[in-house]
């Protein structure tokens, strides 16, 4: 009965949570990354940062879950100060994927899959059933890809894997720093689409780093475009369509 009760609390899904930028600023070796960035992302929406390399895109996903601190203003999670969350705590509560998913190359896929479950001590069950039904989710079936290691797996396979890890606990946030960026244009598109599909099945808030306008217009319910550290944008797809701003023509001038 206890293990049964057990696995009813780690299973319950985290809520999702809002993000907000309340002026800040990031300066490197006293070189403004970032500039006065202020936008608040609601929860369950999926915010698109795009723009050039440079921009600043990257600095600013990393804000989010403390891997950077600002040099002035607030970021905040769930309504909370980032520097007052316990890190540790935090960026479990967050799943982050980058372009090459950085599994563990010595993990099966069903252990780096399930591998913030085991260290948040869900049941053995419940860690199964998870990584069993994301394994599934993504198109690589358990009995067929759970016991390859990931120099088994095509790229496209790793970044799937790469996904179904950052949702394994049922984070309350995803983080993904342009993940589909190394792949071929059918692989990318399959990726895309299963990630729209997740985010139905998934109750969660996203911030998505890409300099692909195309991506951005598919996968953004809010778009932030950044130039030179600056938020020059920040609305829907539809409004950035209508944006009248220098960067934003330039960047819906690869869709003529």
């Amino acid at each position: 009965m206890t293990n049964g009760l057990l696995r009813k609390v780690y299973s319950l899904p985290s809520e999702p949570l809002a993000v907000e930028f309340r002026d800040v600023s990031y300066l490197a070796s006293g070189r403004p990354i970032l500039n006065h960035l202020s936008f608040q992302v609601p929860a369950g929406q999926t915010l698109i940062l795009l723009g050039r390399s440079g921009s600043g895109k990257t600095t600013a996903l990393r804000l989010i879950n403390g891997l950077l601190m600002p040099s002035s203003g607030q970021v905040l999670v769930g309504g909370r100060p980032v520097s007052e969350w316990d890190l540790i705590d935090l960026r479990r509560k967050t799943g982050y994927v980058i372009q090459e998913s950085g599994l563990f190359p010595h993990f099966t896929v069903e252990r780096n899959v399930g591998l913030v479950p085991s260290l948040l001590k869900w049941a053995a069950p419940e860690q199964g059933a998870r990584v069993r039904e994301l394994l599934d989710q993504i198109g690589l079936p358990h009995a067929e890809f759970g016991r390859r290691r990931p120099g088994e797996l095509s790229g496209g396979q790793r970044q799937r894997v790469g996904v179904a890890r950052a949702l394994a606990a049922r984070p309350g946030l995803m983080l993904l720093d342009e993940p589909f960026g190394a792949l071929d244009p059918v692989t990318r598109l399959e990726l895309q689409r299963q990630l729209l599909d997740l985010r139905e099945r998934e109750l969660i808030t996203s911030v998505f780093v890409t300099h692909d306008v195309r991506e951005a217009l598919k996968l953004g319910t809010v778009i932030g475009l950044l130039n030179r550290g600056e938020l020059e944008f920040f609305g829907s797809p539809a409004e950035f369509q209508e944006s009248e701003g220098d960067e934003a023509r330039r960047f819906l001038e690869v869709l003529k």
